[in-house]
């Protein structure tokens, strides 16, 4: 099978996050495209439904600021209900 060079454009945050996750999956960002493309050609169109979200703003916003608190360092974590009851009452 011959291969040619293909380019595209990725958000860089999205290639990291992306190869990181397909390191861990034992395979590459060319063999993760390669598999896209086959998926496609099997399904005849994309391997998925593509759909506007139907969340309201307050709960995208909600979503947005889990994500960050998830990522922040500073934020304190529990590992137990007990331990965070004992926080909440001081």
């Amino acid at each position: 099978m011959a291969t040619v060079p293909t380019q595209v454009r990725i958000d860089r945050d999205i290639k990291e996050q992306a190869s990181a996750l397909f390191n861990q999956l034992g395979i590459d960002m060319s063999g993760a495209v390669n598999l896209f493309l086959h998926q496609c050609l099997l399904h005849g169109g994309l391997p998925f439904s593509v759909e506007l979200p139907r969340f309201s703003q307050s709960t995208l916003d909600a979503m947005a600021e889990a994500r960050r608190i998830s990522h922040d360092p500073t934020v304190p974590s529990f590992d137990s209900m007990d331990e965070l009851k004992k926080a909440l009452d001081k």
